[in-house]
């Protein structure tokens, strides 16, 4: 089993026990309805692919599909529950899947990548559908990629709607917003953390771990709207941080920038800045660290370097369950993935919600959406967390369990 689906699988008994549930209730809660694992043959490659459906208790499966060398059974298992987990604790009448195929499309032309996302609809199509399950972009997957598979959809079954995938191009049925949506609800639910603490957010240093999309439209937006000063970012080469930040009041702004683009850590680069190693953002003494990149990240290994007072995950399972337990300790703040990266399945519904109307919000519509549900999600995470006594990341599972045991 790997890390990740046993910090998954720890966290929701932890949940249970606290909530007092039963054996075969807590059994139910981690087994899937349906793990689709089949093999693609693509130009006389053959790929490992997957599809864990793993609950529709509240409306249809829901999750993205990743193009990804290391991707295998446990890891797509792991946030298939884990996007159950997420849907439940934001309050969207969605389910939780998670999809995957075994290949690095980097390595590969346009022609093959095309080829493995229509093999892969193919494949699944009797088990996709509006109202079945809605799989969206993940690890090394976009619009263009989706498209294709709406394409292929269609073709195979002549729906119309488009409902059936999210992310879409915005010519093509896609949501405004959504690009920014992963980033933009990160610094909402520290906005709102921020506020339940009565902390001033200009006064706090930011340091980005993985400076991505999510990454780059978090930081943007937070030195924006919240007033944070961004004193570290990191690819997954080097990181780049400001010089004494601690004592003076210079920052690394995006603001120019109107979308992540690579090699723009090497234009933040400044007299003021200087490069460290990759992993140096981890143990810088910044007040909030950003984790924007991939899973397990903080482990019990290098769980002692980080210093940083205020966690807050917006990859996927970006700290261990035993780096977290670590980390509450000694006192620090782990704000968890299934709220803080929640905007972008949130805008995925809004998207789903949009295609079946046949209608195009405005992106301050959708933004607006977006705010409602994640900052009442946020702050609903903050009063469970209080009341049980526990930490942010019990609390985000505990009102999950409750949704999904309802």
């Amino acid at each position: 089993m790997s890390t990740m689906l046993e910090s998954a699988h720890k966290m929701v008994k932890r949940a249970a026990k606290q909530q007092g549930l039963q054996d075969g209730q807590v059994t139910k809660l981690l087994t899937p309805t349906k793990v689709h694992s089949f093999e693609l043959s693509v130009h006389g490659k053959k790929h490992k692919a997957y599809r864990v459906q793993h609950s529709n208790k509240r409306g249809p499966y829901k999750g993205g599909i990743r193009f990804h060398a290391d991707v295998d059974e446990d890891e797509v298992r792991a946030l298939a529950l884990l996007m159950s987990i997420k849907t439940a604790a934001v309050g969207i009448p969605m389910g939780g899947g998670k999809g995957g195929v075994a290949f690095d499309p980097r390595e590969h032309d346009d022609a093959h990548v095309e080829a493995v996302a229509r093999a892969y609809v193919r494949q699944l199509h009797e088990h996709i559908g509006p109202h079945k399950d809605v799989p969206a972009p993940d690890v090394n997957t976009n619009a263009e990629i989706i498209d294709w598979m709406v394409d292929e959809f269609a073709t195979i079954t002549g729906d119309t709607t488009g409902a059936t995938f999210t992310g879409k191009s915005v010519g093509k049925g896609g949501s405004l917003g959504r690009e920014a949506a992963t980033g933009r609800g990160g610094m909402i639910v520290l906005r709102e953390y921020f506020a339940s603490i009565g902390k001033d957010p200009k006064m706090s240093t930011v340091a980005v771990q993985g400076v991505g999309n999510v990454g780059f439209w978090f930081a943007k937006l937070a030195e924006k709207e919240l007033g944070v000063r961004v004193v570290a970012v990191s690819d997954s080469r080097r990181t780049l941080a400001v010089k004494d930040f601690q004592h003076n009041s210079r920052v690394l702004s995006l603001e120019e920038y109107q979308g992540h683009k690579r090699g723009m850590i090497e234009d933040l680069d400044s007299p003021y800045t200087e490069f460290y190693g990759r992993d140096a953002v981890l143990a810088l003494p910044a007040d909030v660290l950003v984790l924007a990149a991939l899973g397990d990240v903080i482990t019990s290994q290098n769980t002692e370097t980080v210093v940083a007072p205020i966690i807050l995950e917006l990859a996927n399972g970006p700290v261990s369950d035993e780096a977290h337990d670590s980390l509450i300790k000694k006192g620090s703040v782990v704000i968890p993935d299934v709220i803080a990266n929640a905007g972008g399945v949130i805008v995925s519904y809004l998207e789903w919600l949009q295609n079946l109307e046949s209608t195009q919000w405005s992106e301050a519509k959708v933004n607006a959406k977006l705010e409602e549900i994640l900052g009442d999600a946020s702050r609903r995470m903050f009063m469970v967390a209080t009341e049980e006594r526990c930490s942010l990341k019990e609390a985000a599972f505990i009102i999950a369990l409750k949704e999904l045991l309802i």
